[in-house]
């Protein structure tokens, strides 16, 4: 039993499981009925996306220090209660179940979903 930290949009891996969407805003004209079938996401989860201040300056980074801005103001965010009982939650099932969670990036280096990948890790998840 795994988690997959996956770009929305591609193909499905075949024991990939339910995928969450872990993005500010659904894909744009796409209709929301087509979203599993166009493989974006099963689930959408915002919650786990930066807020969009912290998007924009991760959008923005060009150079490590400002990643690493970005990365910080990141964490803070999803140190906020809810969101580590949300990492806590997803980092056991993930040793009950497959699921994915993704964003739409194409770079995981230049992604929140690097941050997401390391964070579900220090909880002990087992992620691919």
């Amino acid at each position: 039993m795994t988690v997959r930290i996956i770009r929305l949009g591609t193909a499905r891996h075949p024991d990939e499981g339910l995928r969450i969407g872990t993005v500010r805003r659904p894909p744009r004209g796409v209709p929301k009925e087509e979203f599993a079938s166009q493989n974006w996401y099963d689930v959408w989860f915002p919650n786990l996306a930066p807020s969009v201040a912290t998007m924009t300056l991760g959008a923005a980074a060009q150079t490590a220090a400002q990643w690493a801005a970005f990365t910080k103001k990141y964490r803070a965010e999803m140190a906020a209660p809810d969101n580590a009982r949300t990492l806590d939650v997803l980092a056991a099932l993930s040793r009950q179940a497959n699921f994915s969670v993704g964003c739409y990036c194409e770079d995981e280096a230049h992604c929140h979903r690097s941050v997401l990948r390391a964070l579900l890790t220090e909880r002990g998840a087992k992620v691919v």
